[in-house]
């Protein structure tokens, strides 16, 4: 493996930002590999994109740090070009054409790929000389996707932006975004709270809740590494050493996450979905966060 490969796309180590009294991300410690479509997932005021904004430079940590592609985000501008980022609202200029939007991609990134961005324009159907301001939303997200990835970069950044995509166009703008990575062999960063998109498209998870990541890893590891487990309520104290409880349920089941094998453990374990997976540290951290002191029914145990 390259050295280049081998930088992680992200580090944060303690991150943390505030805004006045408001803690937005609170010591955040983070490595996301190369070579991976992550989804980050969370509900909404999670941080999700106070952490996207970080990565791209458009705020600055309060205190930790945070590397993206081994640098300081936004660095100078031969680190900006490596970074292609996709806003939530994908911001386009209303009164340009999308021709125009391509002239000025051109203008401002030395590595901008015409033929790429053409040929992507004509792909999804888009009319050179329609004004950006009379496109629909999907037809606006799609330009905004393709001026990012013809910068050619390292990493494409989305903050949430099929969220307001009807769901014709949200598997469009999907389907486009993977092949944009494959073509383009970049990293990639997607925000949502939409869990049927992380699940189409991603190979790597981030759950962000409550101002700090409760749980990140591959989405076959992490998968793999969490059961439903079937016990009586007051063996859940007796486990084995090495199963940690994450959350407990309305109905008295547990979500466990364990690397021992199955004959390890003396009750019945059941596979979990990504949504039962996510639900349950977003369960977690939101009880946590109503009950500081650790009383809260469903804590981890282990």
């Amino acid at each position: 493996m390259s050295n280049v490969e081998s930088v992680p796309v992200l580090r944060a180590e303690g991150l943390t930002k505030r805004y006045g009294r408001r803690v937005a991300l609170s010591e955040v410690d983070l490595v996301v590999p190369a070579g991976r479509v992550v989804g980050l997932v969370g509900p909404n005021g999670a941080g999700k994109s106070t952490l996207l904004n970080l990565a791209c430079g458009l705020l600055e940590p309060t205190s930790g740090s945070l590397r993206v592609l081994g640098s300081r985000p936004a660095e100078d501008a031969a680190h900006l070009a490596r970074v292609g980022f996709v806003a939530q609202d994908t911001p386009v200029y209303p009164s340009f054409s999308v021709a125009d939007h391509l002239r000025l991609g051109a203008r401002l990134n030395p590595s901008w790929d015409h033929g790429l961005a053409a040929r992507r324009v004509a792909q999804v159907g888009l009319n050179p000389g329609q004004k950006a301001g009379r496109l629909s939303g999907g037809q606006r997200a799609q330009l905004a996707m393709t001026i990012a990835a013809a910068k050619r970069p390292e990493l494409l950044i989305f903050d949430e932006p099929a969220a307001a995509l009807d769901p014709l166009a949200r598997r469009g703008f999907l389907e486009n975004l993977v092949e944009f990575v494959a073509e383009l062999g970049a990293s990639a960063v997607l925000s949502s709270h939409l869990l049927s998109d992380i699940e189409r498209v991603c190979d790597h998870l981030i759950v962000l809740c409550a101002t700090r990541v409760q749980v990140a890893g591959g989405v076959h590891d992490l998968l793999a590494e969490h059961h439903r487990l079937i016990a009586p309520p007051r063996e859940l104290d007796r486990l084995p050493a090495g199963v940690e409880v994450v959350q407990i349920d309305h109905h008295g089941r547990a979500l466990v996450r364990t690397h021992l094998p199955p004959p390890s453990i003396p009750y019945p374990l059941e596979p979990v979905t990504l949504e039962e997976l996510v639900l349950g540290y977003m369960s977690r951290a939101n009880a946590a966060s109503a009950f500081p002191a650790g009383v809260a029914a469903g804590e981890g145990r282990r």
